[in-house]
């Protein structure tokens, strides 16, 4: 057991059997009464977040997650199987815990996987990702980048809205944690 000093960004809590991983800290002395931290937590799971206030002094329990850097190999059905970058050992992991990194994973895509007890709670990409558009209606002569967007398919199979001057085969930049489309890359 830790106490609420121990509280940081990044450190994972179990809180009545679930993990919280917390967003944001701030200690707090009003000038009466006693001292609290009061905190913004999200659900490591879920992705659900939450505001919770300690007491200052007060007994939380700090779970023990390790990050490690993974590269995604393939995707095996339902599943999806990663090899540790440090020991070349293979885990697979579910489709449900991959969630939404699986629009913009790439054979040899570099993730980081959350282990808690060797069981992965999450997968984390890079902020951004450069994919290939392999599916776009063509554009029209006299399109701008200021005129509007166009749905366009990437590689992985996600679909994107790109500005309506861009083709297929282009490489673009795209945001992991949106889906958004960045820019173009040459």
């Amino acid at each position: 057991m830790a106490s609420t000093a121990d509280i940081r960004n990044g450190v994972v809590l179990n809180l009545d059997g679930q993990l919280w991983s917390v967003v944001e800290f701030q200690h707090v002395k009003p000038g009466k009464g006693g001292a609290f931290v009061r905190t913004k937590l999200k659900n490591v799971v879920t992705g659900k977040t939450n505001d919770k206030t300690f007491n200052a002094g007060s007994k939380v329990e700090i779970e023990n997650v390790d990050r490690r850097d993974f590269t995604y190999l393939y995707n095996d059905g339902d599943s999806f199987v990663f090899m540790d970058t440090a020991d070349y050992d293979q885990l697979t992991v579910s489709d449900t815990v991959v969630g939404d990194a699986k629009n913009f994973m790439l054979e040899n895509q570099a993730v980081t996987i959350a282990l808690h007890n060797g069981n992965p709670l999450y997968v984390e990409m890079p902020a951004s990702v450069i994919l290939e558009i392999t599916y776009t209606e063509p554009g029209l002569q006299g399109d701008r980048s200021s005129a509007g967007t166009k749905p366009a398919t990437v590689e992985t199979g996600y679909e994107i809205q790109v500005p309506l001057f861009l083709e297929t085969g282009t490489k673009v930049k795209v945001d992991t944690r949106t889906g958004d489309y960045l820019g173009r890359v040459n």
